[in-house]
């Protein structure tokens, strides 16, 4: 980049020029977040800013431009998220093909697989979902027990994936399965897999907190080409660990929520006047338990910030992620469990009368938020690997 304040002020004539009126608040609801696919349903503004960032690489801006990304050096990257947050605008494109199987596929993926399917991803025209957890394989994700057996240029799959973040709304999914029953790790392959597919069935799944992000897919006599396969036949556990390295990396990105930071604060300004006429934020013990999150939440972030600006140079993420992902999940269901304690009796509403819509989702998203330290890996996995990868403690 030869002149930075030049791209700077470029890319914020450019931002400002071409965002859409409805892009420059927060999301209101998750259903305003754009994940592209298919199946999406979005405002035109949003469509449009999704379209115009596309158009110039910048919804995937350090992938390479042969592939649709924007081609951007790490700093030139950088700057761009600096100028898109003065202007509050929001990202143009999130997911796991963006945050998960893209990243994987530039690193691991055949070049026909890259051409196939990176600009489609940098486009947003597919909505990717994950097939790794089963019934009987969670935490011990290697016993899973989905087959794919060989029958020509084929793989017919049979079986069941369980946890399928937003199955129901995606067009592909990557998929782990076993085509060897004889071996446990070595005996498990990575396969791209269209959700159109005859013989796939997803049904949804309703959480304690009300909402169904997660579904359950069925597979039956499923028929995906060998050509789908990552990496190598039997060869899929090493790239099911570099794929979790990722997502483990994204886990932990989505839990800074700054704009939770601020609904905390004024939360805390307006509930209970019970201590002067500073609501709850008068207590002296509220405001330590809020200042110590906020130190907390700092140091995660800037933490986070190196890691993304190693990513960014196209370094792989390490083990180090493991800790990402225990630190920001527990540091949300240590802010969850706070607005409780800031809003009191007025959390325990559920739904009718007598209680604000943000007070009814105050419950749910504490409730939602005790799945945090599971999904994605559990944080006693997190703790195995950080002691035995990160720290090299004996077994």
């Amino acid at each position: 980049m030869a002149d930075p304040e030049a791209f700077r002020e470029q890319t914020r004539r450019w931002l400002d020029a071409s965002a859409p009126a409805g892009v420059r608040t927060p999301p209101k609801t998750p259903d305003e977040v754009c994940w592209g696919g298919r199946k999406g349903k979005y405002h035109e503004d949003v469509r449009r800013w999704l379209a115009v960032m596309a158009e110039r690489g910048w919804t995937a801006p350090t992938w390479p431009r042969e592939y649709g990304g924007g081609g951007l050096s790490k700093d030139e990257a950088r700057i761009l998220v600096e100028e898109m947050a003065k202007l509050k605008l929001r990202p143009p494109l999130t997911g796991f093909g963006l945050e998960m199987i893209g990243p994987l596929l530039l690193q691991a993926g055949s070049e026909e697989q890259k051409r196939e399917h990176i600009p489609r991803i940098a486009r947003g025209e597919i909505r990717w979902c994950q097939g790794y957890s089963e019934p009987g394989a969670g935490s011990d994700l290697a016993g899973l027990q989905t087959r794919a057996e060989r029958d020509g240029d084929d793989y017919v799959l049979n079986g069941q994936k369980v946890w399928t973040s937003y199955g129901d709304r995606s067009d592909w999914m990557f998929i782990l399965v076993r085509t060897d029953r004889a071996k446990k790790h070595a005996g498990i392959t990575f396969l791209l897999m269209d959700m159109d597919t005859p013989g796939v069935q997803v049904r949804p799944i309703k959480l304690i907190s009300g909402a169904s992000p997660f579904t359950e897919t069925f597979l039956t006599d499923v028929r995906v080409p060998r050509r789908n396969v990552v990496g190598q036949e039997h060869g899929g556990w090493n790239i099911a660990k570099m794929l979790l390295r990722f997502e483990r990396n994204m886990i932990a990105d989505v839990f800074k929520e700054r704009d939770d930071r601020k609904r905390l604060l004024d939360m805390a300004r307006r509930c209970l006047p019970a201590a002067g006429d500073h609501g709850r934020i008068g207590d002296a013990v509220l405001r330590d338990r809020i200042t110590q999150l906020e130190l907390d939440q700092l140091c995660f972030d800037l933490t986070l910030a190196r890691s993304r600006d190693r990513l960014r140079a196209g370094q792989p993420p390490g083990a180090e992620v493991s800790l990402f992902k225990l630190y920001g999940t527990e540091l949300n269901q240590r802010r969850r469990e706070l607005m409780l304690a800031v809003a009191g009796p007025q959390a325990l509403g559920w739904e009718g009368p007598g209680f604000t819509d943000e007070e009814l989702g105050l419950t749910r998203d504490w409730l939602r938020s005790r799945g945090n330290t599971i999904e994605g890996g559990t944080s006693e996995i997190q703790l195995n690997i950080i002691a035995k990868q990160v720290l090299g403690l004996p077994d």
